[in-house]
């Protein structure tokens, strides 16, 4: 079945901007201890390495960060919020740091485990709507940073094939909740009309708490 052939390597070994609208109607399997979680990607956001300021690694490589340095294919999942954690997918050759970051998508099987994480979602198509609610629904955590996401079987991650999405329904615009120079660029993707896909929030700066 062409749909449920696994995503190589060299998929990734290319320019971000290239992936990120590459990866809408993939769909990305998540192996877990109760057993595997499918969904079919449908928004995602590219962030383009040191020559991105809404990069995380525009500042440089770090402990935190390090995985989005290569080599293509791994997974790159950060803490947000210090509640929340996001997926990324590395892109291009080793060094360049580019990643697009999962923010959406349909649960197509293991609906019933990932409902268990995300026992607030009202319906189905809220179960994976937005970069922390698909990670929770997924069981994503920090201990799967760096995870080869073309390791093959047994492995926490794959990509298969899927239906890629018609160019005709693919959209563009500004990321979400990305402020500064980097708000500007329209690299987020989704699939146009699907339920999916979370609303688009412009950054608003976190209030500080004034101390007692």
């Amino acid at each position: 079945m062409p749909h449920r052939t696994p995503i190589t390597r060299d998929f990734f070994d290319r320019p971000v901007l290239e992936v990120a609208p590459d990866l809408l109607g993939r769909t990305l399997v998540r192996t877990t201890s109760d057993g595997p979680i499918e969904l079919r990607l449908t928004e995602v956001e590219a962030y383009n390495g040191p020559t991105d300021p809404g990069s995380h690694a525009y500042r440089g490589r770090t402990r935190r960060n390090a995985a989005m340095f290569g080599p293509p294919g791994h997974a790159y999942v950060y803490f947000i919020y210090g509640m929340w954690f996001s997926v990324n997918l590395v892109c291009g050759p080793v060094d360049s740091a580019g990643a697009v970051l999962l923010r959406a998508g349909e649960i197509t099987t293991g609906s019933e485990l990932a409902q268990k994480r995300r026992p607030t979602a009202r319906k189905e198509s809220e179960l994976a709507k937005g970069p922390a609610r698909l990670a929770t629904a997924l069981d994503i955590d920090r201990t799967l940073d760096g995870s080869d996401i073309c390791a093959g079987p047994g492995a926490p991650f794959a990509l298969l094939a899927g239906e890629p999405a018609r160019a005709d329904r693919i959209r563009t615009g500004p990321r979400t909740g990305v402020s500064g120079d980097g708000a500007v660029h329209p690299w987020r993707f989704w699939v146009e009309g699907d339920p999916t896909v979370s609303p688009y929030r412009a950054h608003t700066p976190r209030r500080r708490q004034p101390s007692i």
